[in-house]
């Protein structure tokens, strides 16, 4: 009791003065929380150029293995909304901090892994902290730092995910050549006790408004369960049978799952999703076309690490280094869209960013052989990202601004789920169409089985990601102005 009473009042005693005093406190503030940003983004992408290896080593199928990745975003889309919550009720600082506690024990529980279901249960848990990093980054920022520079400070904590999503295939890979696989995850440890101390000493107090957040915890219990069972379905659909009883079954239970969630959404006072929202046509296009756009994206990047390694016969080294070149061209094009966007609109932009990551996406599955242009795949990979920077800014300024100033902490909830479950379909839906077309050209996914089938298994796959990429060109053709939101009708508060 004694020992739990000092801990208490050396929590209390925090911040240090010695940061607080400083006429520049407040980009230390900043600064700790782009550290947890750039976490949670790295290991969103890191990963990636590390399933080969794990499919080799725990002697699993790719679809298997993509629920390393399945898993940590899912965690993110379900959790992201609900610790936003429980800070208001609670405080920021606190759970941001104990946020950084749960990713280092994800981490290393991570790199400990022995089998593969122990690493994905592990990379759940370490998803459940950078889901508490990630929800109250922002926030943190807003309360800590003046509006004259906030739109500045918020700009780094932007660049910081951006710097960890790009770095992701470069650092995993080097990582992985050099250390292994258990180097990806063990690597956050020491960095996540370099947050951790700085979020405790660093963080201002919370000035909690004594307001009880409400949850809705029959909403997550239904929505959780419904997209496991939808990512299970797709990604063991082609292993158990489409037509057996378990995948049927998954699918009709998803199905009732998700009937009884909007049920739930539509009839309880705050919601974890406002289904009224997707009444808005400009909210409703820009969530669709923004999950496509990043199923597209991780499409990508789960499936080119397994054509270079397996049939190019690339180190995770240079595999992860050509990946970079996705993301990188996100980066660069990203800040010129926005300001694009403010003089011309969203219409264009988003159709054509879309559209050129759609091209380009098209030539790379034309490009494919057992001896490409490795620098015309570059330049392809950096158009694929160059066209999602140049749809993702002025997409979510879109669905942003048709909402009201009472709903966007709702609707920025739910552009982030969307962001999320577009990833996680990525790499389920390409880890199975890859497993479809392997088995359809008579090939096997083990490291010593025949390249030949990988190519137009991989190609195939590719053509899946250009047709979802032109759909949401498509639909961003037909994207309006909206000059007044219905959501405007809603209550201000509930």
């Amino acid at each position: 009791m004694a020992r739990a009473t000092g801990l208490r009042e050396m929590w209390q005693a925090l911040p240090l003065e010695r940061f607080t005093s400083r006429e520049n406190y407040i980009w230390f503030v900043v600064a700790t929380v782009c550290i947890g940003a750039f976490m949670a983004a790295l290991d969103a992408s890191i990963v990636n150029v590390a399933l080969p290896d794990l499919t080799t080593y725990f002697h699993a199928s790719a679809s298997m293995v993509s629920w390393v990745l399945i898993a940590y975003l899912l965690t993110l889309a379900t959790l992201l909304t609900l610790f936003g919550r429980l800070a208001d009720m609670l405080g920021r600082r606190p759970l941001y901090t104990f946020g950084f506690l749960v990713f280092i024990i994800g981490s290393a529980a991570c790199g400990a892994a022995v089998n593969l279901p122990m690493l994905i249960v592990s990379r759940v848990f370490q998803a459940a902290g950078a889901a508490m990093l990630q929800a109250n980054s922002v926030a943190i920022i807003t309360a800590a730092v003046p509006a004259s520079v906030r739109g500045r400070a918020i700009g780094f904590q932007g660049s910081a995910q951006a710097i960890g999503l790009s770095l992701g295939p470069a650092i995993g890979g080097a990582l992985v050549g050099l250390f292994g696989w258990r180097a990806i995850f063990y690597v956050n440890v020491p960095v996540g006790l370099l947050g951790t101390t700085m979020a405790a000493m660093i963080l201002p107090k919370d000035k909690l408004s004594g307001h009880k957040a409400t949850f809705d915890w029959w909403g997550t219990l239904l929505m959780t369960p419904f997209l496991v069972l939808v990512m299970l379905a797709l990604t063991e659909g082609n292993s158990w049978g489409w037509s057996s009883p378990a995948i049927l079954g998954m699918f009709a239970a998803a199905v009732l799952l998700l009937i009884g969630f909007i049920f739930r959404e539509l009839s309880f006072r705050a919601p974890l999703v406002d289904m009224r929202l997707f009444k808005i046509p400009v909210f409703s296009v820009g969530n669709f076309t923004g999950l496509l756009s990043y199923l597209a994206m991780f499409g990508v990047l789960f499936l080119m690490p397994f054509f270079f390694e397996r049939v190019l016969n690339y180190s995770s080294a240079v595999s992860g280094l050509i990946l970079t070149a996705v993301p990188l061209g996100m980066t660069v094009a990203a800040p010129k869209a926005g300001a694009l966007a403010d003089r011309y609109g969203p219409r264009l932009l988003t159709t054509s960013g879309m559209a050129l990551t759609g091209l380009a996406s098209l030539f790379l599955a034309w490009t494919l052989s057992l001896r490409p242009n490795v620098t015309m795949m570059v330049i392809e990979l950096v158009l694929i990202g160059a066209g999602l920077g140049i749809f993702t800014p002025p997409n979510n300024s879109s669905v942003m601004g048709s909402l009201p100033s009472s709903r966007l902490g709702v609707g920025g909830g739910i552009l982030n789920m969307a962001r999320s479950l577009g990833m996680a379909m990525g790499t389920a839906l390409s880890g199975t169409m890859l497993a479809v077309f392997l088995m359809a050209n008579g090939g096997v996914e083990n490291p010593g089985g025949p390249k030949g089938p990988w190519i137009p298994a991989t190609r195939y796959a590719l053509f899946l990601l250009v047709v979802l990429s032109f759909l949401a060109a498509l639909l961003s053709v037909f994207r309006v102005t909206q000059k007044k939101s219905p959501a405007e009708k809603m209550p201000l508060e509930w």
